[in-house]
């Protein structure tokens, strides 16, 4: 597989934007990630885009000029950004294009996703118990992990305090002010042990990510942040993810843990050479989990990273240094791609205060979603 370069991002803010359709703000990443590369929409070949309730991504054509360029629509619940990108990526690796666009964007309704069991191949029961409202099955890992590891309640504030501190520095950031932990702790009990500031919200936002190969990035004098990886992988057998109407006894692997490791064995490299990561935060709880999934810590040592400070801007190894989705809130369609946007970002030493010190070369993000799939990827400078 060739060398692949991404040489243009765009976003367009994440939060609420009355007026603007999904479809626009998806438009408008797009324009800015064609401006910052220096491009045109008529440079484009091809483009894998993404939605889950906004509309099929290929709309945009509509938007930005009706070339005849092949779009893919990609659909894989929360991990439709990191699936966009990834078939961006293969599509220039194997040599058939030189140059196109990986985007996605949402514009979801106020209140918790309203998924049904029968989409994901679950009876009626798992429903009709709650279970298919994500902060109840997220709720529930939670509590038997934090009893397995040894993790506190106040740990979870952390992880929401760090996140609100870094999106005070993120112009794209939903969630721009900073919130203490005894408000974060004290404050309404949604699923216990989570409390309301330790969850993400749905929510809108576009992210465009311009991709190229090596000739053509040489070309363009662009050729500066290089995808080392980009993988997805789902459930193992014995796997606990979230739709998952039971839990075997024989416990088996985790998406997460098959995503990672094939990255990084995809990159030659391993965890200890990350400078920044980006991890899925759909609620505190996610983000401590896969620090460990990923290689990053062991179980149970979250308690002492989050108490010295050890994934903050200044700490040893950076996590969500945008606010990830607890500041950013989660439109499907864009979340994952958000996370690489903001990697290059650091790379480029362009984080304004969020920036990661040190001269950060080599970013790692990763994304969860339902029922039970990971992508990882790796930007290397």
């Amino acid at each position: 597989m060739a060398d692949v370069f991404i040489v243009g991002i765009g976003i367009h803010p994440f939060g609420r934007t009355e007026g603007r359709s999904g479809l626009h703000q998806g438009a408008f990443a797009i324009r800015q990630a064609l401006d910052d590369a220096g491009l045109a929409w008529r440079d484009m070949q091809f483009g894998f885009g993404g939605s889950d309730s906004a509309g099929n991504a290929d709309t945009v054509v509509n938007e930005m000029g009706l070339t005849g360029l092949p779009i893919i629509n990609v659909r894989n619940g929360c991990a439709t950004g990191g699936s966009s990108l990834i078939g961006a990526w293969q599509a220039i690796a194997s040599g058939q294009y030189d140059v196109g666009v990986a985007f996605g964007f949402d514009k979801h309704p106020r209140g918790a996703f309203n998924a049904m069991p029968a989409e994901y191949s679950l009876p009626d029961w798992y429903g009709e118990a709650g279970m298919m409202v994500t902060t109840q099955f997220f709720a529930m890992k939670l509590q038997r992990y934090m009893a397995q590891h040894g993790i506190s309640h106040a740990a979870l504030g952390r992880v929401a305090q760090k996140a609100f501190d870094n999106g005070v520095h993120a112009p794209h950031a939903w969630r721009r002010s900073p919130v203490d932990l005894d408000t974060i702790l004290s404050s309404q009990m949604i699923s216990d042990p989570l409390t309301k500031y330790m969850f993400c919200s749905p929510a809108e936002g576009g992210v465009a990510l311009i991709l190229a190969s090596e000739k053509k990035a040489r070309a363009m004098g662009r050729a500066a942040i290089r995808i080392r990886a980009a993988v997805t992988r789902t459930r193992p057998p014995g796997s606990f993810e979230v739709f998952s109407p039971s839990l075997s006894v024989e416990r088996g692997g985790a998406p997460t843990l098959l995503a990672s490791a094939a990255a990084f064995e995809m990159a030659g490299i391993g965890p200890e050479d990350i400078a920044v990561a980006q991890l899925q935060d759909t609620e505190s709880g996610a983000e401590i989990m896969h620090m460990a999934e990923n290689g990053f810590c062991r179980d149970g040592e979250q308690e002492q990273w989050l108490a010295e400070g050890w994934s903050r801007i200044d700490g040893r190894l950076p996590i969500n240094t945008d606010g990830g989705c607890l500041a950013c809130g989660e439109p499907i369609g864009a979340s994952g791609l958000r996370q690489v946007y903001e990697n290059v970002v650091q790379l480029r030493g362009a984080g304004g205060g969020r920036q990661v010190p040190g001269d950060p070369r080599v970013g790692y993000t990763h994304v969860y979603g339902a029922p039970g799939i990971s992508g990882v990827t790796i930007l290397e400078r």
